[in-house]
């Protein structure tokens, strides 16, 4: 733990074959915590008992979950804007089915919190496709309670004032928000102090990434590693301040050819300031 916070690391940026290995390569960045990709349980690549040893063994708290969608096309922003979270009807079954197995896995590992992106939400609540949307998002918020999960919806494919009123329509639901201040940047969705200020009262786990603005409009921004981007972590973690219900900082490094290296760097990085 540094200052108020634990310091975890996103299972996929680790890139393990297995679950062992995922534990072994955590270790080694020095983290005490993991954010787990549940798909590779779900899809019979790592077996639940085999993750449950594996962090166990190595003293690591699983700290959350991640569920991916299915059909996603991240190739540009066009593509992820048209096939992302939710929203395509053509993938709409096939995610709400892989989230009632995924449930069914979160109860089973004890799991209270898992994050999606919910996708391209629609601006204005007036919009035709408002009611669809913000409808899928609430069904998934009861499937995944039923497993005693949380959901918080994570940013950066849209400004906090349109995630804002899609959290109001959900708030029954107790929908939160994975902060990522990285993802604002990539996707040019507005200033990553301004939006978690705004957030704050939702915000339940936080993604330690950075990133460059693109330098053409409509296109990617760039992932870069922490301290290399535009984001001011000062400032960012000085607002975390403001969220309550954060009790883990979860670094992802999701490119560059030293990925470990990356991580265990931010680690020192946040316990340096943070302390």
């Amino acid at each position: 733990m540094a200052g108020t916070w634990r310091i975890g690391v996103c299972s996929w940026s680790l890139e393990p074959p297995d679950a062992r290995t995922l534990a072994e390569r955590a270790r080694a960045c020095g983290v005490a915590a993991v954010q787990l990709a549940l798909d590779p349980i779900r899809l019979g690549m790592m077996g639940i008992e085999e993750v449950r040893r594996s962090l166990k063994d190595a003293r690591l708290i699983l700290a959350s979950g991640m569920m991916a969608m299915e059909g996603e096309d991240y190739s540009s922003l066009r593509s992820i804007r048209e096939t992302g979270g939710v929203a395509p009807d053509s993938t709409w079954a096939a995610n709400r089915a892989a989230a009632q197995e995924l449930s069914r896995i979160v109860k089973e590992l004890g799991i209270g919190l898992i994050s999606f992106h919910a996708g391209f939400l629609p601006e204005d609540p007036g919009h035709p496709r408002w009611e669809v949307v913000i409808g899928r998002l609430r069904e998934l918020a009861g499937i995944f309670g039923e497993g005693g999960a949380q959901v918080a919806l994570e940013t950066g494919q849209e400004n906090h004032l349109t995630l804002s009123r899609a959290l109001e329509a959900l708030v029954r639901e107790q929908v939160g928000v994975n902060f990522d201040p990285g993802n604002l940047i990539l996707y040019g969705s507005g200033d990553p102090v301004a939006a978690l200020r705004a957030l704050a009262p939702r915000v339940i786990q936080v993604h330690i990434k950075d990133a460059l603005p693109a330098r053409e409009e409509a296109s990617w921004g760039t992932e870069v590693p922490v301290g290399k981007g535009v984001v001011d972590w000062a400032a960012v973690l000085g607002a975390l301040r403001g969220c309550p219900q954060v009790t883990t900082l979860v670094i992802e490094r999701e490119s560059g050819s030293d990925r470990l290296g990356d991580i265990t760097r931010t680690r020192e990085f946040l316990e340096r300031v943070l302390r």
